[in-house]
């Protein structure tokens, strides 16, 4: 499988576990907010990590992660997939998989052997609006199949959405009503881009502004999943003090730096080569 970077360490990309973010080149989407752009174009990228050397890195760190991200990029689309995961849980650790559910088939064959703990699907956007979100056609059956896939797969999974600019509440309603029953849906910060030596994209250049009806959403949202929560969204300053104050109180090694964990988000960006 081929590894564009690693992350380290990371406290936000597996629920309750510290976990490696292992990243993958290349994606069948071009959605117009990706932060990891970089590594979307896969003949573009080099790969300054083998499978072999993250596996040997990974052999080094037990006691210190719980799990294993793969992420990308879209990971699916690395024929290797299954063999690194393999390999990860023979290790010991989690396995969790982040997914654009454009290849449904990929996914049933990984919950058919066992190999996952657990699976981040991305909505992108309501049915009517996909295409323009992903910048490319998206087959929205396969969508449909890996949704079922998931909800019937018996293992731990949330779906999430990026609340770009674009979308609208009765845009995240109608995604709300398509994941009806699921276990999770997660509502996700929209960061607005910075230009990497590629041409202005418009769509980048759109202001992430705090939805003042993200509230009145998530009350609508909650009847049609099990759960429905926010992720990266500004936090009111007397929630911020009293995590702060809970962070101070906790030992090393989560204590002395738990203040970055709390502000990074995984990006290609900022991910530490392995």
């Amino acid at each position: 499988m081929e590894i564009a970077t690693i992350v380290k360490c990371s406290f936000i990309d597996y629920p309750s576990k510290i976990a490696a973010v292992v990243f993958t080149p290349g994606c069948n989407l071009r959605c117009h907010f990706c932060h990891n752009r970089r590594i979307i174009d896969g003949d573009s990228v080099t790969c300054g990590t083998t499978q072999k050397e993250a596996i040997a890195w990974l052999e080094t760190r037990h006691g210190l992660l719980d799990a294993v991200v793969i992420s990308g990029g879209e990971p699916t689309l690395q024929t290797g997939l299954p063999e690194f995961i393999e390999e990860v849980r023979a290790l010991g650790y989690l396995a969790k998989l982040d997914t654009n559910g454009t290849q449904p088939a990929v996914l049933a064959a990984l919950l058919e052997t066992g190999l996952l703990d657990y699976v981040a699907m991305d909505i992108k956007a309501p049915r009517d609006k996909y295409d323009a979100i992903c910048g490319v056609p998206v087959d929205q059956s396969a969508i449909d199949e890996s949704i079922a896939l998931l909800m019937g797969g018996g293992i731990e999974y949330e779906f999430r959405t990026t609340v770009v600019p674009l979308l609208t509440p009765d845009d995240l309603l109608a995604i709300g009503n398509r994941i009806r029953g699921a276990q999770a849906y997660v509502l996700q910060q929209y960061r607005e881009l910075q230009p990497i030596g590629r041409p202005y994209d418009p769509h980048g250049a759109l202001s992430p502004g705090p939805p003042a009806w993200l509230d009145a959403v998530q009350q609508r949202l909650c009847p049609k999943v099990e759960d429905c929560s926010f992720r990266g969204f500004e936090v009111r300053p007397e929630r911020q003090a009293k995590r702060t104050e809970t962070f101070l109180k906790l030992p090393p090694p989560y204590g002395w730096n738990a203040g970055l964990a709390a502000e990074h988000r995984r990006t290609s960006d900022d991910a530490e080569s392995c």
